[in-house]
């Protein structure tokens, strides 16, 4: 971050009166966007509920910095940027609060400074309305304090386009090479492949222009964010190639798929749609994901009368290209892989909705302003109204998670212990457990293995009803909590007697 506010907070120098009258609206600009920044760490604190128990994925990064429970396995997709992320908190405290309050004003710090990176390409109002928008999806909300990587993409995404059109303009401005290298590597620190798809229109463009620099900071902050990615690939994965096909397997392989239904489907609250079946949400929840395109294009129009069309074809490139593989090479949907599309369409989707209600000599511009201020009030409405439910069911599933560990460890399932099949891999982290798997993506451990440690610790293996344990545990005695079926073997039991 430190590289980013250096960027940021860098400019040219100006002198004289000329540069005195300039720093007003510029510190009045600075203002919006802190305010935007600030109701955005606020508004997550105040509906994103930090008692929120850790989901799935995130007890998966956390748990490899997090004294709670032995680290889970980590598979082939995954990057140690979210680990690292947390650290500073997770690594010595075990509140989930403490997370996501730490998260949340991060997450508004950085909007804040991504923000701040287009300060000269863009009027500040329009850069205030575009963080706004892109903070006011119940999916920037849900996912702000979580530990996932999307957000963190989404801000790099921003960054690094942003300091590209700097240093592309000003060939001398080092702090734009600097916040260029720094956006790619938070990127490619999160996601790798995802930094690529982002940087790949400005790969192209600074190759084709020959602009020498531009193009080294890219690669430069490629490599960095991606060295331990790539290491671990061949120290634990059997080489980069064959990460990039476990990889690829892990999400049903990569290839043409249509899942822009599949995103749709999302839409209604979904945290992950696999498989995405089921009916598509109402118009009113998906409405605005159509009208988005449009606006988008109708900013490039603006942008073109404005003068400022470079800037907002880099933005929409980009977004295109964050998009495209999980639009059309996935076979699932989670609205979080859209998070760096949605944050850099902001801006051309913003100066389209200022232009259509500032726009001089137009006598509809009354009936402009009401109709864009009544599709934005409705747009929140349903933002609102989708996270609520998506926050409600979530801390639902999450305290019956609670309910099982409870069960577990009244059962003598306590650590040192380990839990395999349904759900094992939260419950485990909830539990202070090992997650092991015999088969499938997350296989760690051996079928004999397995059986001898459940000879020397806790074991139980988890089913949902009508699924059949394995042999090896079919005469082990079976509890219920909740949904799941326990099969806890014999030695937890004569730990729980004692």
């Amino acid at each position: 971050m430190t590289d980013i506010s250096h960027v940021i907070l860098t400019g040219p120098r100006r002198s004289g009166p000329g540069g005195a009258s300039r720093r007003v609206p510029r510190l009045r600009g600075d203002g919006l966007l802190a305010t935007v920044a600030a109701a955005f760490t606020l508004a997550q604190l105040l509906l994103v509920r930090p008692p929120m128990g850790l989901g799935w994925d995130e007890t998966v990064y956390v748990s490899q910095v997090s004294p709670h429970a032995p680290a889970a396995f980590f598979s082939a997709p995954r990057a140690r940027g979210v680990s690292l992320l947390v650290a500073p908190v997770a690594a010595w405290s075990t509140s989930t609060s403490l997370l996501r309050v730490y998260l949340a004003l991060l997450s508004g710090l950085a909007l804040y400074l991504a923000l701040r990176v287009w300060r000269d390409l863009f009027p500040s109002r329009v850069l205030a309305l575009a963080g706004a928008l892109f903070a006011s999806l119940w999916v920037t909300l849900f996912y702000g304090p979580q530990a996932m990587p999307n957000y963190w993409v989404a801000v790099g995404a921003l960054v690094c386009a942003g300091c590209f059109l700097r240093a592309r303009a000003r060939p001398g401005d080092r702090a734009a090479l600097w916040g260029l290298a720094a956006g790619t590597a938070l990127m490619a620190w999160m996601r790798p492949m995802d930094a690529v798809w982002v940087i790949l229109p400005l790969l192209v463009l600074a190759a084709v222009r020959r602009h020498g620099r531009p193009l080294l900071a890219l690669l430069a902050g490629l490599a960095a964010g991606s060295a331990e990615w790539v290491v671990e690939a061949y120290v634990s994965y059997g080489g980069l190639l064959q990460r990039l096909s476990d990889g690829s397997a892990i999400q049903g392989g990569l290839g043409w798929h249509l899942a822009v239904a599949d995103q749709l489907r999302s839409l209604d609250g979904r945290t992950l749609c696999r498989p995405c079946t089921g009916p598509l949400p109402e118009p009113v929840l998906v409405g605005w994901w159509f009208v988005l395109p449009l606006l988008a294009l109708l900013g490039l129009v603006v942008a073109r009368r404005a003068r400022r069309t470079a800037p907002t074809l880099v933005a929409l490139a980009c977004a295109a290209t964050a998009a495209f593989p999980y639009l059309f090479l996935i076979g699932y949907a989670a609205p979080r892989f859209l998070l760096p599309a949605y944050a850099l369409l902001a801006i051309p989707v913003a100066d389209a909705l200022v232009h259509l209600v500032t726009a001089p000599g137009q006598a509809w511009r009354p009936v402009a302003v009401t109709l864009v201020a009544l599709a934005l009030a409705g747009h929140l409405a349903v933002q609102y109204a989708v996270l609520a439910h998506t926050v409600d069911r979530t801390t639902a599933d999450r305290r019956a998670w609670d309910r099982t560990v409870a069960e577990l460890h009244r059962l003598g399932v306590r650590p040192p212990c380990a839990l395999t099949g349904e759900e094992a891999v939260p419950l485990a982290f909830y539990a202070g457990c090992s997650s092991v798997d015999t088969g499938g993506h997350n296989a760690n451990i051996t079928r004999d293995g397995l059986v001898r440690t459940a000879q020397r610790i806790p074991v139980a293996v988890l089913t949902l009803p009508g699924d059949r344990p394995p042999a090896y545990a079919r005469s082990w005695p079976v509890h219920r909590s909740g949904a799941l079926r326990l099969y806890v073997a014999p030695s937890a039991h004569r730990a729980a007697d004692s």
